[in-house]
């Protein structure tokens, strides 16, 4: 049943890390940094975000003492240090928090679990049903059902145990809710260093409540309980109180946050697949890809079977069928396989799956295929399984030269989720794929980025009202999961059959939908489906990279990495460790008293990148660390990982470009991303210099000039910014001369960079506070440069007055050529939320207009490459920009068909201008 509440999770932080860390092996990344406690987190939140809470956050203790250590000196005080090892891992557990949109509460002076239980109640009283996720029995004090419907209750996320009532605290406990404090004072608390009543356990502790009620009761009929326990209690009598009040949670402690601003915001992505990626998260990293493969040790499922399923409501009451697994056949004669094939040539459409033995699908060896022909019909095809006892399988060569004719065959439709995946296996296998005609994840996709992830579980659980396979309940899970190749035949038919027959059952759901929406479905036709094969020819060509190149500007990095510790030292006056931003923070802002400019969610100071920025005029410490922190970035993302990414077979590095990533429709790259590689500084650029072209072939960059401005100027009509643009002149000179009222050759430098900051801060929603940190200027003056701006180009003006209005209206606004962006939070009664999403409205039908013209121009470019013989080839696209590998005497005519492409790609009010470059590197190409 839907709730009728929103809903608040509240993650006890500490309790996740701390049972993470003790309940899992202590499992490591490739890099050998620790991951068991990282990871046992990871799966939490996971699981966590897949209920889809309205609201939630994620609660650490803050450094430092708080009120119940002056109480009670020895409070906790027999803890030993944080291991290493665990230390190690909290960090990066904050990276992936922050990552996700969970806001990270830490609050001086108290404890985490007095700031849950001062937001339950709150959340409560304001009719929100709140969720504890912990395991520390001392929230039970907390669970309760109000008059107003809801309640405080408590899950254990790792043992899935739920306390949400009385009766559920008193049959965990013998004790009411309300009694709990008093248990626990009695009892005291070994962890906490509370000494209780000696050898008073839970039994003794509820049996005395339950006769007198409360502590109070107890110590008033202390003279009357008999035998030794009753010496001790007697003994324990002046301490008592002191128990009660270290045991009571709090829930009144003063917060800059209330419950409804604590909404989940827009995850990082990109940051998500770094972290993921590194720490090794293979599952986490396919479930934010939208469906991607299984583990490299497993057989690959191109959806992620996810540590735990969306509990969205399905848009549509699932039939019965849908409920019962359909009738799937295992293929292990010829006669068998011929019949398949006669029924698969007899359909006007099948759905079909790979299942592979490695993530990676440049390295995946086929295990077996997949078809459905309807709905419930579906057969596995096993080519590779090869446990002790298998059955004999059809030889995969001459097994795939059978199917080869019917996937070349561009009449006969194929369907896919992700299918581009199973494209990359096929050919390295023999079989080109034609007719690829439909993609459940991308129809997902275009129809409602935002409503679900886009892996087939997610799809399969909201579309169809169906809970599919879990991968690890056919291969095992941890140490103990076996690669698919050893999955027995019969649950390896159960669970790749189902693939094929649910992505047939998702593309008859979704297909009437997209058809409803004329523009939706002109989008995924038109943009979506025909780039898949793009892509895949891209991602398939890869790009060649100068090792020593990169090898040079490790060690080059690594001894200014030194330079700068050694210079940190020297300015900090002692050794303390760069990468500790707990360390940082005592030197910065404790010993050195350095202002705190920028703050955390929860009000403590912060050490990342803007706050550093922020008072690196008044140290020079803080510039050194920024610097060190950069260098070290590059180093271990680029300059050391790339190197070891080259495939050894094409001896090029293969990067995977993702479609159904970013809600605007932009492409987003992983394993390596190679879109984040910095353009504004020497080294970033430096980087650029090891993407090389092969002998005789040169390296090609073109890419749009300000095509989002100009997206601007097209959409909002101003008739300042199109004579700008149509006259070819220097648009922030032009925007310069407009505003401070000059003739163009007479705008200073300070004063182009003004109009610049305008013009793209507009496009992101900055406010004048932000531009005036900006440009290091007041904020009234910032604020006057703003006014100014729209009072010449007051269509700019209109335009987002407009489209806020239409997305208030709406619930979404479009691009261009009619892609959606939905916005769930335009009406929240929430200023920051609602602030958010209005920023979004202006931002995403330019970003959103942009990417679908990149799109359009790589078809275009790609049909047109397809007859040149290999002699230009198609090998990266960069967010505005897209690479060439050419022969040196094909140059002119690739750029003059590329940029002649790329500039038709869409018809504006203002011509699309494309610049381009060439060179022996893409850094020389820029």
């Amino acid at each position: 049943m839907t709730p009728t509440h929103p809903r608040l999770v509240l993650i006890d932080g500490s309790s996740y890390l701390y049972r993470a860390f003790h309940a899992l092996p202590p499992l490591s990344n490739d890099a050998g940094e620790p991951t068991g406690a990282l990871f046992g987190v990871v799966n939490m939140l996971r699981a966590t975000l897949n209920e889809k809470p309205d609201y939630v956050a994620f609660v650490v203790d803050a450094p430092g003492p708080t009120f119940r250590d002056e109480l009670y000196p020895q409070y906790k005080a027999q803890r030993p240090p944080m291991p290493d090892e665990l230390r190690a891992q909290v960090q990066p557990m904050c990276d992936i928090v922050e990552a996700l949109g969970i806001t990270i509460l830490r609050v001086p002076g108290v404890e985490a679990d007095d700031v849950i239980g001062t937001l339950a109640l709150q959340a409560a009283a304001q009719g929100i049903d709140v969720t504890i996720s912990t395991g520390d029995k001392d929230f039970a004090q907390l669970v309760r059902r109000l008059d107003n419907g809801v309640g405080v209750a408590l899950v254990n996320t790792m043992s899935g145990s739920r306390m949400d009532s009385e009766a559920a605290v008193l049959d965990k406990f013998g004790v009411k809710p309300e009694q709990i404090v008093d248990f626990l004072a009695l009892m005291g608390d070994s962890v906490d260093n509370i000494p209780g009543v000696d050898k008073c356990g839970p039994k003794t502790a509820a049996k005395w409540l339950g006769e007198y009620g409360t502590l109070d009761g107890v110590i008033a009929h202390a003279d009357v309980v008999k035998g030794k326990i009753g010496d001790n209690l007697r003994a324990a009598l002046p301490r008592l109180p002191l128990n009660r009040t270290l045991t009571t949670i709090k829930t009144d402690v003063a917060l800059d946050r209330t419950p409804e601003a604590l909404g989940l915001r827009e995850r990082h992505v990109d940051d998500l697949r770094t972290l993921y990626a590194r720490y090794g998260f293979k599952q986490a990293l396919r479930e934010l890809e939208g469906g991607a493969a299984s583990d490299d040790s497993a057989g690959v499922r191109n959806t992620a079977a996810g540590y735990a399923r969306s509990n969205a409501p399905s848009e549509q009451a699932p039939d019965a069928t849908l409920a019962m697994p359909g009738e799937y056949e295992t293929v292990l004669t010829h006669e068998q396989l011929d019949a398949w094939l006669a029924q698969l040539q007899a359909v006007g459409e099948f759905a079909f799956d790979t299942e592979t033995d490695a993530l990676d699908p440049m390295r995946a060896n086929l295990v077996g295929l997949s078809f459905a022909v309807e709905p419930g019909r579906a057969a596995y095809l096993p080519l590779a399984h090869d446990y002790p006892g298998a059955p004999a399988q059809l030889d995969r060569d001459a097994t795939l030269a059978k199917l080869r004719p019917l996937f070349a065959d561009a009449g006969k439709k194929k369907l896919g989720q992700h299918g581009k995946y199973d494209l990359h296996v096929l050919r390295r296998h023999g079989v080109d794929v034609a007719g690829y005609a439909d993609d459940t994840m991308l129809e997902s996709f275009v129809y409602n980025a935002t409503a679900t992830r886009h892996d087939m579980d997610s799809l399969a659980k909201r579309y169809l009202g169906y809970d599919t396979i879990k991968y690890e309940q056919v291969a095992g899970k941890g140490a103990k999961q076996i690669a698919f190749s050893q999955v027995a035949l019969d649950d390896a038919t159960r669970y790749a059959a189902e693939d094929a027959d649910v992505t047939l059952r998702l593309h008859r759901a979704l297909a009437p939908k997209l058809a409803a929406e004329p523009g939706l479905e002109r989008v995924y036709r038109e943009i979506e489906m025909p780039l898949v094969p793009v892509l895949a020819r891209i991602e398939a060509t890869g790009v060649r990279i100068d090792g020593d190149e990169l090898r040079r500007q490790s060690a080059d990095l690594g001894k200014r990495m030194l330079a700068a510790q050694l210079k940190a030292t020297e300015l900090a006056g002692r050794t303390f460790n760069l990468d500790s931003p707990k360390q940082l923070g005592q030197l910065l802002f404790d010993e050195l008293k350095l202002p705190a400019l920028v703050k955390t969610p929860s009000g403590a100071p912060s050490t990342n990148e803007e706050a550093l920025e922020a008072i690196a005029d008044q140290h020079e410490l803080p510039r050194v660390i920024l610097e060190y922190r950069g260098l070290a970035k590059l180093r271990s993302t680029y300059t050391d990982k790339l190197p070891e990414m080259v495939n050894p077979v094409t001896g090029r590095v293969h990067t995977s470009y993702h479609q159904a990533g970013a809600a605007t429709g932009r492409l987003a790259s992983s394993d390596p991303n190679l879109q984040n590689i910095p353009i504004r500084t020497d080294d970033g650029r430096r980087i650029r210099q090891a993407f090389v072209a092969p002998g005789g072939r040169k390296i090609v960059a073109c890419d749009y000039s300000q095509i989002e401005l100009r997206i601007m100027a097209h959409l909002s009509q101003d008739d300042g910014l199109l004579r700008a643009f149509a006259s070819g002149a220097d648009i922030h000179k032009a925007t310069a001369a407009e505003v401070f009222g000059k003739a163009i050759d007479a705008v200073s430098g300070n004063e182009r960079r003004a109009a610049k900051a305008i013009n793209f801060g507009l496009m992101y929603g900055m406010s004048a506070f932000g531009l005036a940190r900006q440009l290091g200027i007041a904020r009234g003056e910032a604020q006057d440069y703003i006014a100014l701006y729209f009072s010449r180009y007051p269509g700019v003006r209109d335009f987002m007055e407009r489209t806020r209005q239409q997305a208030r209206e709406r619930g979404y606004v479009e691009t261009v050529f009619g892609r959606r962006l939905y916005l769930d939070n335009i009406a929240a009664r929430n200023q920051g939320l609602r602030a958010g999403a209005e920023r979004a409205a202006i931002n995403a039908p330019m970003q959103g207009t942009a990417a679908d013209i990149i799109k359009r121009a790589m078809i275009a470019i790609d049909a047109w490459l397809a007859g040149q013989g290999g002699r230009a080839l198609m090998v990266l696209q960069v967010h505005d920009e897209l690479v060439f590998e050419v022969e040196a005497g094909f140059v002119d005519t690739l750029v003059a068909e590329a940029t002649a492409r790329m500039s038709a790609a869409a018809q504006l009010r203002v011509p699309l201008v494309v610049d381009s470059g060439v060179g022996d590197n893409w850094e020389q190409a820029h």
